[in-house]
């Protein structure tokens, strides 16, 4: 697996048959890890947040979660093979778990988001075996006891692999945090996967992922939300692009 450098992180060049592998072996080593899913937003956030880079520089896996990430990879010379989506990794690796009877936990989301994406997931991969649920109330990152009972809950789940689903930078930082104590072989950052699996977010076309526009779709369906993050934020993604283009000349 090899890993490039861009804009001050590590990003592993791996496709997502590679990754299922990695994660799997990541499994077995019973080893507490972190992956991480890489995209514009997140990249623009590493660039005010030292501790989030900290965090990305330390994960066990930086898959590339973007098709302007490709893009940018391939015009700053070193080309990423293929985008390795966190909402695509999600379901597909729930088919393989069923398969080998691994088991998984659901961190995130919106009031009974992940229960209702772990009912989904169970009906369409039959032997599934999801052993916890929880979407945490709103600002529960700032309540020890809130903490303290998510980590409590997770141990005696006892997960194979567990996906957070917070958004960035908190499911990060929320891992990292506590990735030794939940003592989880592999700890996931899906961001928005269950609200796309349970319908709550629609996810864009296969047309529009394939062209670089899923944000666009994105910011159709939530523009009061979305605006800054997509608008501003991929004005500043081609600033640092030009700026690592005019470096590495």
């Amino acid at each position: 697996m090899k890993r490039i450098e861009l804009f001050e992180i590590g990003i592993d060049n791996i496709s997502m048959e590679e990754t299922f592998n990695v994660i799997e072996q990541l499994i077995k080593k019973k080893k507490p890890s972190l992956v991480v899913t890489p995209n514009v937003h997140h990249i623009n956030i590493l660039k005010n947040d030292d501790e989030f880079k900290k965090i990305y520089r330390q994960a066990s896996m930086a898959l590339p979660d973007s098709t302007p990430l490709i893009w940018a990879s391939k015009l700053l010379g070193t080309p990423l093979k293929e985008k390795v989506a966190g909402s695509d990794l999600l379901p597909s690796f729930c088919k393989i778990a069923a398969r080998k009877r691994y088991e998984l936990f659901f961190l995130g989301s919106g009031p009974s988001i992940a229960k209702k994406a772990a009912n989904i997931l169970t009906k369409k991969y039959p032997g599934l075996k999801i052993v916890g649920t929880y979407s945490p109330p709103f600002g529960f990152e700032n309540d020890e006891d809130e903490n303290r009972k998510i980590v409590a809950m997770i141990k005696k789940c006892t997960p194979d692999v567990l996906f957070v689903g917070l958004g960035p930078p908190k499911q990060e930082k929320w891992i990292w945090r506590y990735k030794d104590e939940i003592n989880v072989p592999v700890s996931i950052a899906v961001g928005a996967s269950f609200d796309f699996v349970a319908g709550n977010v629609k996810r864009a076309p296969k047309w529009m992922q394939h062209i670089g526009f899923e944000w666009f779709f994105r910011l159709c369906q939530e523009p009061r939300r979305l605006w800054k993050r997509y608008l501003v934020g991929n004005i500043m993604f081609l600033w640092l692009v030009l700026k690592e283009f005019i470096k590495s000349d």
